[in-house]
């Protein structure tokens, strides 16, 4: 063991001793969390936060600055509107941001930050709701909140030196997603709210439905048509392929492999290709999805069964066409 020269803390040698004392001081602060926490609580500021007109406003000093930036996009991603307000930028006129009805949330794990301390009474005057996330429901910040959201730490910080935050870091955060998670819940998030807020990227294209890629103007030919006639669909419609369409039902599909085989067989036969009509090139019962189907699944199923286009149908009325391309292009695949 090493004597630290500032301090009568001894500090380890053992780079694993070290680390596996953070995750043993994180996982039971977490325990005693998860067997503390104040139920009521939380739904009663999950309740007044979605009630209230106004956004919901994070702050906090240092490292609990950064975790409070983190759950404010969080909250805001998952349909809260939310801002981080820096401390010492609102003492000096950001305070001008926050509105009478808004809600704080401010994270300090002493609850005696300077700057959090010379913030309260401005708070207070402008007659705002006060949320805190503190180790010490004593403090300053503890009194002065409305919510106060406690954490311990049986076993410390976890840091060799028992100093730099880590442990309080990783509660702050795990306060932050639990009121989130019960916010998403209590104010009837879906999945659709989450494709709305995330339209880039991989998480939009997997929440992508099948009904933003279709293409509704496709094409498509009668039964009696012949095989010109289907080239000529297929060509303008630059999708490799076309419906047979009797009237407003769909018949079959036309597919460059089916135009292909029939080519063949014609050949076998002896007869000509051109005598052919749609209804004898086609491909009956073609596979169908629906617009309300995620973009992914459908990506699946053209996947297993090897297809380059799927029909998009609502009932038994066919919306669109949905050409692999279209899933590429979406960065579905």
């Amino acid at each position: 063991m090493v004597q630290d020269s500032t301090s009568s803390h001894t500090l380890t040698t053992d780079p694993a001793k070290a680390a596996r004392h953070v995750l043993q001081a994180t996982r039971s602060a977490i325990a005693a969390l998860e067997g503390s926490f104040d139920e009521a609580l939380v739904h009663s500021w999950t309740k007044h936060v979605i009630q209230s007109q106004g956004r919901l406003v994070l702050s906090g000093m240092g490292k609990s600055g950064l975790v409070a930036q983190k759950i404010s996009a969080t909250l805001a991603s998952t349909g809260c509107p939310s801002f981080y307000l820096h401390p010492a930028d609102a003492l000096h006129g950001d305070l001008g941001m926050v509105m009478a009805e808004d809600t704080v949330l401010i994270l300090s794990n002493s609850g005696e930050s300077e700057e959090i301390v010379r913030l309260l009474p401005s708070l207070i005057r402008l007659g705002v709701k006060i949320g805190a996330i503190t180790a010490h429901p004593d403090s300053r910040l503890g009194q002065a909140a409305d919510w106060c959201f406690t954490y311990a730490m049986p076993e410390g910080e976890g840091c060799p030196l028992n100093f730099a935050p880590m442990a309080s870091t990783t509660l702050q955060l795990v306060w932050g997603d639990l009121l989130a998670a019960c916010h998403m819940v209590e104010s009837g998030f879906t999945l659709e709210h989450f494709a709305q807020f995330h339209p880039a990227g991989n998480i939009g294209a997997r929440l992508l439905k099948v009904e933003a890629l279709m293409h509704t103007g496709f094409p498509r030919v009668t039964p009696a048509a012949d095989l010109m006639e289907a080239l000529e669909a297929m060509t303008q419609g630059k999708l490799g392929m076309t419906t047979v369409m009797e009237g407003d039902t769909l018949v079959g599909v036309i597919s460059e492999g089916d135009i292909r085989r029939a080519l063949q067989g014609a050949q076998k036969m002896r007869s000509n290709p051109l005598s052919l009509n749609a209804l004898q090139i086609m491909s009956p019962n073609p596979i169908c999805t629906s617009p309300s189907a995620l973009a992914v699944e459908t990506a699946k199923i053209m996947e297993a069964r090897k297809i380059t286009f799927v029909i998009v149908k609502d009932g038994d009325t066919p919306r669109g066409v949905v050409h692999i391309h279209d899933l590429f292009a979406a960065k579905v695949i």
